[in-house]
C-alpha cells in the first residue's frame, strides 16, 4: 500500500494551494458579471437576450474547450496550460474593464471563457499527481467548493466596488489579481515532484478518437455526464447572471439582500462539499441515489417559490439558495463516476466529457431565460416583471426532466456492468 502523497512530497500542499487560488480567481472572473448585469444593460444599452449573450458565449467557449484542454494537459502538462489560462484571464478581464461597446465587451468575455476553461482540469490533474489515490476524492471536493470563494468575492464586494469605484476601476482591480497569481504559479507549481514541467507523447487523430470513444462508451462516464448536467445548472445560472436580477426585479428585494442571498448560496456550496465527499467515499454504490435526492429537493423548493402568490418570503428564498448551492458539489460526484469507470490513461478525456455537461445545461438555461424575459417584457431592458421571471425560471423543468430520465437510464446500465464484470467490486461498494 502506498504512503500518502504528502508524506513523500512535502510540496504537495503548496502546489495545490497556488493552483487552487488560480481556479478561485477564474471562478471570480466567471461570476463577476452576475452582480453587474443591470449595470451592463445600462452601460451598453442592451436587452435581456443581449445580456444573456455575454454568459452564453462564455459558457459556450468553456464547454467547447473542455476536451481540447484535456488533451493539451496530457500533451504539455498542467503547469503550462494553467499558466496560459491565468494570463488569458488577466488580459481578458482588463479588456472588459475598458470595453465601451457591446462588441468589444463580447470579445473580452469570450477570452474570459477561454482562460476559465484552462483552470479546473489542470488543478484536478495536479491533485491526481501529488496526492495519494485514497485522498483524491476529498481533495477534489475541497478544490471545487473552495474555488467557489471566488463567487463570494464576486457578490457583495463586487457590488460595493461597482457602486463606489465604477465599472472600469472595479474590473481593473480584479484583473490585477491575475498578475500576482501568475507570478506565484511560475514560482511554486510543478507538474510532478521530479520535474517542473512534464510533456506527454503527441496524440494522433486516431488516438484522440479512440480515447474519447472509449471514455464515452463507459456507462459510468455517461452517468457522470448526466449527473453533472442535472445538478449544476440552476446554481450556475443564478451565480453567473440571473440570480441578482431575479431577486431584485422578480422578488422585489434590495441590492444588499440580493447580494447576501447569492453569497449564502456559495456558502451552501462550500458547506455541502465535504459532507458529500464523505458520503460518496463511504457509500459509493449510492452516488446516483444521492444525486437524484438532491435534484428532487431542488425541484420541490423551486416549485413552491414559483407557485407562491406574490413575492416569496425571505425564509423561503434562503431555503432556495441553500438547496441550489448543494447542487454545486453534487455535480462533482460525476467526476468520481468518471474516475472509477475509466483507466488512468483516459482520465483526462473522461473528466473533460463530464465537465462539459453542467455548463452546456447552464448555457441553454441562460439563453432561454433571456429570450423568455424579452418575450414577456417587450420593449424594456431592465423593467422585468415578477410574472416574466416565473415564466423564464420555469424552463428549468425541461432540463430537470431530461437529466433525471438520463440519470436513471445510465444508473441501470452502469450498475449492471459492474455487477456483471466486477462482482468483487460490486460486493465492496454495496458493503
Amino acid at each position: 500500500m502506498s504512503q500518502p502523497a504528502e508524506t513523500r512530497h512535502p510540496g504537495a500542499y503548496a502546489v495545490w494551494v497556488v493552483a487552487l487560488l488560480v481556479y478561485l480567481l477564474a471562478v471570480f472572473h466567471r461570476s463577476s458579471l452576475a452582480v453587474a448585469g443591470l449595470a451592463a444593460t445600462e452601460r451598453f444599452d442592451i436587452s435581456a437576450a443581449q445580456l444573456a449573450t455575454f454568459t452564453m458565449l462564455q459558457l459556450l467557449v468553456y464547454a467547447g474547450m473542455q476536451i481540447p484542454v484535456g488533451l493539451l494537459v496530457d500533451r504539455f502538462g498542467p503547469r503550462r496550460v494553467l499558466l496560459t489560462g491565468a494570463i488569458t484571464l488577466t488580459v481578458a478581464q482588463a479588456g472588459f474593464a475598458f470595453a465601451d461597446t457591446y462588441a468589444w465587451a463580447l470579445v473580452a468575455r469570450v477570452f474570459v471563457g477561454v482562460g476559465d476553461a484552462m483552470t479546473f482540469i489542470c488543478v484536478l490533474r495536479l491533485v491526481n499527481t501529488w496526492f495519494a489515490p485514497r485522498r483524491v476524492p476529498l481533495v477534489t471536493q475541497l478544490t471545487g467548493v473552495t474555488g467557489q470563494l471566488g463567487a463570494i468575492i464576486a457578490a457583495v464586494p463586487m457590488t460595493v466596488a461597482l457602486r463606489e469605484l465604477g465599472w472600469t476601476k472595479s474590473y481593473l482591480i480584479a484583473a490585477s489579481l491575475g498578475v500576482i497569481l501568475t507570478f506565484a504559479l511560475v514560482v511554486f507549481v510543478r507538474d510532478a515532484p521530479a520535474a517542473r514541467s512534464v510533456s506527454g507523447a503527441a496524440l494522433s487523430r486516431s488516438g484522440i478518437q479512440r480515447s474519447l470513444g472509449a471514455s464515452w462508451a463507459q456507462p459510468g462516464t455517461r452517468l457522470g455526464f448526466w449527473m453533472h448536467f442535472t445538478t449544476q445548472f440552476s446554481a450556475t445560472t443564478f451565480g453567473l447572471l440571473w440570480g441578482y436580477p431575479f431577486f431584485v426585479r422578480g422578488e422585489g428585494r434590495s441590492d444588499h439582500v440580493a447580494g447576501l442571498l447569492l453569497t449564502l448560496m456559495v456558502v451552501a456550496v462550500m458547506s455541502a462539499g465535504p459532507v458529500l465527499g464523505w458520503a460518496i467515499t463511504h457509500h459509493p454504490w449510492q452516488r446516483s441515489t444521492i444525486v437524484i435526492g438532491i435534484v428532487a429537493t431542488i425541484v420541490v423548493v423551486w416549485t413552491v417559490v414559483l407557485a407562491w402568490r406574490g413575492p416569496a418570503p425571505l425564509g423561503l428564498l434562503v431555503v432556495l439558495v441553500i438547496v441550489m448551492g448543494v447542487g454545486g458539489p453534487a455535480s462533482m460526484i460525476g467526476f468520481d463516476l468518471a474516475r472509477t469507470s475509466n483507466p488512468a490513461d483516459r482520465l483526462g478525456s473522461a473528466t473533460a466529457i463530464v465537465n462539459q455537461a453542467g455548463f452546456v445545461a447552464s448555457l441553454v438555461l441562460v439563453v432561454a431565460i433571456g429570450v423568455i424575459l424579452d418575450w414577456r417584457t417587450p420593449g424594456s431592458s431592465t423593467a422585468y416583471t415578477p410574472s416574466a421571471f416565473r415564466w423564464a425560471m420555469s424552463f428549468q423543468y425541461v432540463l430537470w426532466f431530461l437529466g433525471l430520465v438520463q440519470i436513471w437510464r445510465y444508473r441501470v446500465k452502469a450498475r449492471a456492468k459492474v455487477m456483471a464484470e466486477e462482482p468483487e467490486a460490486y460486493g465492496r461498494t454495496r458493503g
